[in-house]
């Protein structure tokens, strides 16, 4: 350390002195207590001011704590303290809820040493014996003030406590002066220690959102147990004190609802009346407008654009169009213009061919092969083409006559070939066309490929109009029914009747004429021959009828015999004289034989879907 220098010297250090050194001292216990007091006020003190400061704080709110007399005091029943003011008796009715622990005994040992039964025992005053004096009022009331559970209890129904909501007419004259202290008011009921406040007609849309946010949230810690019409502690047994609980609970629930239904009603109250609500819906409510109007001008414009695309592309194709058309005209000209010219050429040289041979008498003196001559020229102007006509011509001119026979003769010769291997052609490609038409009406092999007779072709015609389309496995029941019902033997498969159908569907109508006419004939023959056993058997009045009428049943006559059988049940007396007179043109005769084919073919039908239906399961 050094020595302190006295009046009129100077210190002289002739060694360097270290360099001081920062150290991070941190405070622990008491001392970062205060550290944190120095740091939150923004003071340099120590502790021992801090403890001072604190203490004189203390005292003068100690001197500063006023009590007010509650008038009524003395005439309280003991009896009632449900219902008395806690706070009031102990004069604490100006500070209420904010009151500290330490205001609370000060309050409660002023009244104790004012009102103590001794105290006034031994001023004269006449004392109420046991528990009937209003002094347990204020042993009550301390009692509820100083257990912080009991206390949140009252607070929670504090009697002063104004639980009213503004109306609608009441905020719309002055909002923020009808609403700021009611949200202030209930902001004690919030668990979170820091409300946002109402604002003013400036506050942004973020501060009014969460205000609003707040409040539809609001999450509250009143309860209402102090309101419990029984108490637990008085049952008599363990299932009266359950009663009991549950009878409390219940009506704490209910309180509960109807105070966040309050809260709610205040909430939505106040929302409708805010104009600042109004000035930002309206505000939305333009800018919307706005960005609408922007987007259909963006729409408009690129409309516009897309319309000038478009009318430039269709400009541009129009002239591409006109471009290509007139190339192809002058194309066409041009191809117009060597077709003549080629036609004129061949023209030229057949005519030139014609009149050589015609000079030459066709290289022959005799008149038969001058004809047959001619026509040989006449079939070489028609096959020749342009180079070989002009090759042939030059030949005949540039040779002598015996040359230019040879030239013309060898020339038919190789025309006469061609057409022949084109006629063997033809021949062959015809031959192999019917071969393939003969393959594919065969069918597969085996049984399978024997050919399609007409009685064939007239079952397939039957089987396909008794099972129209759309009938369950249709062309499986087809093939069924033409196995059960053909002579021939042949077995067909569905792939074979379906590629018969389509091979009948591409026949000439005509063909198809002959066929069903085929058909009808064969069907008129099979049911105009009576058995021999008919024509011995005693007569009897189901052949009585007139002689039957051969044509087929038209679709009238089919319904009209379909509703005469529903008409007339089997128990009908003469029933088939009924059902014929109700078809005209129609005989008995021709209406029981009808009525035997359509039971036959639904029987059939019934028959050929059950063998597909076993097939299947199998």
């Amino acid at each position: 350390m050094l020595k302190e220098a006295l009046d009129g010297q100077l210190t002289v250090l002739y060694n360097a002195v270290a360099a001081s050194v920062q150290v991070q001292v941190e405070p622990v216990g008491r001392w970062f207590e205060a550290f944190l007091k120095r740091r939150s006020r923004n003071v340099s003190a120590s502790f021992q001011e801090l403890e001072e400061e604190e203490e004189l704080s203390e005292e003068e709110e100690d001197e500063e704590l006023q009590l007010e007399e509650y008038p009524m005091l003395k005439t309280l029943d003991p009896k009632d303290w449900k219902n008395q003011d806690h706070y009031a008796v102990l004069g604490l009715a100006h500070v209420r809820y904010k009151a500290t622990q330490k205001q609370i005994k000060a309050a409660h040992k002023a009244m104790v040493l004012k009102h103590h039964p001794d105290k006034r025992k031994a001023a004269g005053e006449q004392i109420v014996e046991g528990d009937n004096d209003y002094f347990t009022c204020i042993t009550k009331a301390i009692e509820i003030l100083s257990d912080p559970v009991k206390r949140r209890a009252f607070d929670s129904v504090d009697p002063t406590f104004d639980n009213a909501v503004p109306s609608k007419a009441e905020g719309k004259e002055n909002f923020f002066a009808v609403f700021a202290p009611v949200f202030e008011r209930n902001a004690r009921w919030s668990l979170k220690k820091h409300s946002p406040t109402l604002g003013n007609m400036d506050a942004s849309f973020e501060d009014v959102d969460n205000f609003y946010s707040f409040w539809y949230n609001f999450d509250s810690w009143r309860e209402f147990s102090y309101l419990d019409e029984e108490e637990k502690e008085k049952a008599e047994c363990r299932d009266e004190r359950r009663w009991i609980e549950k009878q409390n609970r219940a009506s704490r629930a209910q309180r509960k609802k109807e105070e966040m239904n309050r809260i709610r009603t205040l909430v939505d109250t106040a929302y409708n009346c805010d104009p600042r609500i109004k000035k930002f819906k309206e505000e939305e409510k333009a800018r919307k407008e706005s960005e609408k109007k922007a987007k259909a001008e963006a729409k408009k414009r690129e409309q516009e654009e897309k319309e000038r695309a478009r009318q430039a592309e269709a400009t541009a194709a129009r002239m591409l169009k006109e471009k290509e058309e007139e190339t192809a005209r002058q194309a066409a000209q041009q191809a117009k213009k060597e077709k003549e010219a080629q036609k004129k050429a061949f023209k030229k040289e057949r005519q030139k061919l014609r009149n050589t041979c015609k000079t030459q008498n066709y290289f022959t003196d005799n008149e038969a092969d001058s004809v047959r001559m001619m026509e040989e020229v006449e079939k070489l102007c028609d096959r020749l083409e342009l180079t070989s006509l002009q090759t042939l011509n030059e030949a005949l001119s540039s040779g002598d006559k015996e040359q230019s026979k040879a030239a013309l003769e060898k020339q038919v010769q190789e025309v006469n070939v061609q057409l022949q291997k084109e006629k063997e052609a033809e021949i062959q490609a015809q031959q192999a066309s019917r071969s393939a038409e003969h393959a594919s009406g065969g069918g597969g092999g085996g049984l399978n490929n024997r050919g399609w007779n007409e009685e064939d072709l007239q079952l397939l015609i039957k089987a396909v109009n008794l099972f129209p389309a759309g009938t369950n496995a249709r062309w499986e029941v087809i093939a069924n029914y033409m196995n059960q019902h053909s002579s021939s033997g042949a077995k067909r498969t569905a792939k074979d009747v379906i590629n018969k159908a389509k091979t009948l569907q591409k026949l000439d109508p005509h063909q198809k004429d002959e066929i069903n006419r085929k058909a009808f004939e064969k069907f008129k023959k099979e049911h105009s021959f009576v058995p021999p056993t008919v024509d011995n058997a005693v007569p009897s009045e189901r052949f009585d009828a007139p002689e039957s009428n051969s044509a087929p049943w038209t679709t009238e006559e089919q319904k009209l015999l379909e509703q005469a059988l529903k008409t007339y049940p089997v128990n009908t007396p003469e029933r088939w004289e009924k059902i014929s007179a109700a078809v005209p043109g129609r005989s008995k005769k021709d209406c029981m034989k009808r009525y035997k084919e359509l039971v036959e073919m639904i029987k059939a039908k019934k028959a050929a879907q059950e063998q597909v239906s076993a097939k299947n399961k199998k």
